[in-house]
């Protein structure tokens, strides 16, 4: 294991990686990485590259078209994910070893026109879906009002959720608050298990466009926001006795400024919950001799909490980055469709 990543594992970091690619997995297992989750841009790059050329040509025979062959594919990587991180779930007995899941994106396309109720529904079904017969299966849900409106319905049934695309404590409330229904109507809580995935650096990118922060309150929003969130979630769960953890994803940990040094986030958040990283994220720390300490409970200096909380409009940042994400969101599973579709033409011409 790599001397660095070791060091971060050892402030009490889950490490996470941010692709499902088989040779990645293999590579961040052997790093001490307890878990990862996939997403249709990972997908599309694992398709693109030729590797599962045979699994299309035989899908392709069967009969199934696009979507069910992306739909298939992405299964079966996932699988393959979660059949190797399966003895970190065992030993952990659930706290780990989880593998995410991404539902249908497209579902929030908005020219798809389905209402909110529709959306809602067709969460709630695939989420049962494609959580079904798999242990160590997290299924992701956006933090839209649709995948909110799913998660008590989603949790009730036994679902482990991941809550994805959050960047506002408000969203990370509504979406704890249904989480917390849905598990009260299970008949016990002994694997109620349930993360909450907050986005960081791309909050960092909309400030450095939108509102004028001071060089020291600059690149500081992301990390300020959820550590307040990982306080607010640590003090909502603490007193609810359960035998698993429910913990905070620090997803969009990759530094989008290439002045900035690659570990950014993951130094500014070491010491706990879950670190969900790019595969050139893990690769930069492994290469680089920086020993990690905890700093997840080290506040930014109060004068700096002070402009920040004085000078970013939240709502106005909530709904940019809402309507970037779901952009974000629909794009590379729409992306992935077109690849399948190219696939068809070069594997079988005739067809």
């Amino acid at each position: 294991m790599s001397r660095s990543i070791r060091s971060l594992i050892e402030t009490g970091t889950k490490l996470y990686l941010d692709s499902v690619e088989p040779s990645e997995v293999d590579r961040n297992l052997a790093w001490g990485a307890v878990g990862a989750t996939s997403n249709p841009a990972i997908i599309s790059g694992i398709v693109e590259e030729g590797a599962l050329d045979r699994s299309i040509e035989s899908l392709l025979a069967a009969g199934h078209d696009d979507e069910a062959v992306a739909w298939a594919l992405t299964d079966q990587l996932v699988i393959d994910a979660q059949k190797k991180f399966t003895p970190v779930h065992q030993q952990t007995g659930g706290n780990a070893g989880w593998v995410s899941f991404e539902l249908d994106p497209i579902l929030e396309a908005p020219d798809v026109g389905l209402s909110d109720a529709q959306r809602t529904d067709a969460y709630i079904d695939s989420g049962k879906q494609w959580a079904s017969g798999h242990a160590n299966r997290m299924i992701k849900v956006p933090a839209t009002p649709a995948g909110l409106a799913a998660l008590e319905e989603l949790v009730a049934a036994g679902v482990t959720v991941n809550v994805t695309l959050i960047f506002t404590p408000d969203q990370y409330t509504q979406a704890r608050e249904a989480v917390w229904r849905g598990a009260q109507r299970r008949p016990n809580l002994d694997g109620f298990k349930s993360v909450y995935s907050i986005f960081i650096s791309r909050i960092d990118v909309y400030t450095k466009s939108e509102v004028d922060l001071s060089a020291d309150a600059q690149g500081m929003v992301g990390i300020l926001n959820a550590k307040r969130i990982r306080q607010d979630n640590r003090s909502f769960w603490s007193d609810k006795r359960l035998p698993l953890e429910q913990e905070l994803i620090f997803a969009s940990t990759g530094t989008k400024d290439p002045s900035e040094v690659p570990w950014k986030y993951v130094e500014a958040l070491a010491g706990s919950d879950i670190q969900t990283n790019p595969p050139q994220t893990n690769e930069a720390i492994a290469q680089s001799d920086i020993r990690f300490e905890r700093t997840v409970d080290q506040m930014p200096a109060e004068s700096i909490q002070n402009e920040i909380d004085r000078k970013v409009d939240v709502d106005a940042m909530h709904r940019v980055l809402m309507e970037q994400g779901v952009d974000k969101f629909v794009k590379p599973q729409r992306a992935l469709l077109e690849l399948i579709s190219q696939k068809r033409y070069e594997l079988s011409p005739t067809t």
